[in-house]
């Protein structure tokens, strides 16, 4: 794809030396000592302020920072990248050694710039972390993204916080991040493996990790430069695989960080398809992806295809976007908005030009999560579910899983043998016309993970209702056609379907 008639992107400044761990520790101390944390951001600027920064708005936190406090002259200098006094810096950092070291620069005679933005971020267990990515690339940093450099490296967004709450983190011999970016799966992962590899197609992006993990004061990671499996030697596997792919559906491959240089959604089939052989027996992965919406077929079935065998599989698509919202929300990314209207015209077609010649009407994004069993019968679930969900949403993935197995494992019969328990915080609404005897249905509704709701009959209702764990099903089912008058044989035959529904879902518990 051409970028005539945009100007070109500046060459991306160099970077702080990553063979100087003294260096970055000293930095962590000084941003520690004067509370340049997620706490402490949230503590000088003011929940409007720093929500505002999550937009690439910097107005407010320009306004929060006019004072000249440690905490105020760092958010300056490495949030809203400006030029502060080097005096003043000589009082809170270790200056000589930071810009011997690549991390600050030069300003004119008396003042000094970040190289980089620096952002703080709470990790899952209150660790003090710190995300580096190229100036005004992090989300909350000064610009915003709108970059066309195609080398940048982004720091963390909705994108990332939402993998790392989808990861199940049980401890593991060894993790893989596949396109690591700025190293926020990798970071999380030192917490919970012993060994974490982390890969990127753009030598730049490792660089930025091994920054990322020394100024958080993580163990470093094996950095591999290469794309997909590429870097990975045949027969190498690992217990938990994750990445955020640069998974946009482009006609073209112009920036490194969104754009897969694949057709159409090659790149996230590929990357599912070749998983497989490298998980370990039990091991989980888990990924971000974009899929096409092609006339005359089910996206649910294109999905089932990308699963590879052995593999149980938990699809779950969050957004669906026509071809127009999508172009225009992937040309604002790059900042092509602004440019000039004629240019902006001609990408817009290509990218139309391009959905068109593969007869792509919509474009979906969600979640992909697969798990290595030695199943004779994988279990795909591939499903829509745009609603609300209670991040971190680990446990309820591994949860998920543990009650597949659970279903293989029982049969009906076997089923009305179990007890049960209702899950926590469910809750039972009725809906129906004011005054009737009855309800038109029922439903019940979860409020915790995936927060579900699901209609259920009358029986089903007081099946869950009665649920303790203190009888069999069939004893509770027995009891119910009693109470209802129904013949308890033919009440046997037909709800081990929806108890496993029940199950399957997470409304129900095994005891």
């Amino acid at each position: 794809m051409s970028d005539s008639g945009l100007s070109s992107p500046s060459p991306l400044p160099p970077l702080p030396a990553a063979d100087r761990p003294e260096t970055a520790a000293r930095l962590r101390d000084a941003f520690l000592g004067a509370s340049f944390t997620a706490d402490g951001l949230l503590d000088l600027l003011g929940a409007p302020a720093y929500a505002a920064l999550a937009r690439s708005e910097t107005v407010p936190a320009l306004r929060a920072t006019r004072g000249d406090t440690p905490l105020e002259l760092l958010v300056r200098l490495f949030l809203l990248q400006q030029p502060v006094p080097h005096a003043r810096v000589a009082d809170v950092l270790p200056v000589d050694d930071c810009l011997a070291g690549g991390w600050l620069t030069a300003a004119g005679t008396d003042e000094v710039a970040a190289a980089v933005d620096v952002r703080p971020y709470g990790g899952p267990e209150g660790e003090d972390w710190f995300i580096v990515s190229d100036l005004g690339c992090a989300v909350g940093g000064a610009g915003g993204i709108g970059s066309r450099e195609e080398g940048v490296v982004l720091g963390v967004g909705g994108a990332s916080t939402t993998l790392a709450g989808l990861t199940v983190r049980t401890p593991v011999a060894a993790a893989l991040d596949l396109g690591t970016g700025s190293g926020i799966q990798a970071l999380h992962a030192t917490r919970h493996a012993t060994r974490v590899t982390a890969t990127d197609v753009n030598p730049r992006a490792l660089h930025i990790t091994a920054l990322t993990l020394a100024l958080s004061g993580a163990p470093a990671a094996d950095l591999r430069e290469g794309s997909l499996y590429a870097p990975v030697p045949d027969g190498e596997t690992y217990d938990l695989i994750v990445s955020n792919p640069p998974f946009v559906i482009s006609p073209g491959a112009r920036l490194t960080y969104r754009d897969g240089g694949m057709g159409g959604d090659d790149l996230c089939s590929t990357l599912v398809r070749q998983t497989g052989e490298r998980l370990n027996e039990g091991g989980f992965a888990h990924f971000l992806a974009n899929w096409q919406h092609v006339a005359g077929e089910e996206w649910q079935d294109r999905l089932r295809g990308w699963v590879p065998r052995g593999c149980d599989a938990w699809i779950v698509q969050r957004e669906v976007q026509d071809v127009t919202q999508y172009a225009e929300l992937w040309l604002r990314d790059a900042g092509d908005h602004r440019a000039d209207p004629a240019a902006y015209q001609a990408l817009y077609d290509a990218w139309l030009d391009e959905f068109e010649a593969r007869k792509v009407k919509a474009v979906g994004f969600g979640w992909i999560t697969l798990r290595r069993t030695a199943s004779a019968e994988p279990t795909v679930t591939v499903e829509e579910w745009p609603h609300p969900v209670e991040q971190p949403l680990g446990e309820t993935v591994l949860a998920h899983f543990a009650r597949l197995d659970y279903l293989r494992e029982h049969d009906d019969a076997a089923l009305l043998e179990a007890h049960f328990k209702l899950a926590a915080e469910v809750v039972q609404e009725q809906v129906g016309l004011p005054g009737a005897e009855d309800p038109e249905h029922v439903v019940l509704r979860q409020h915790r993970g995936m927060r579900r709701a699901t209609k259920v009959d009358t029986v089903g209702a007081g099946f869950a209702g009665v649920c303790d764990g203190s009888l069999s099903a069939g004893r509770i089912l027995d009891a119910i056609a009693q109470l209802v008058g129904e013949d308890p044989v033919l009440l046997r035959d037909r709800t081990p379907a929806q108890i496993r529904l029940l199950v399957e879902q997470g409304f129900l518990e095994p005891v």
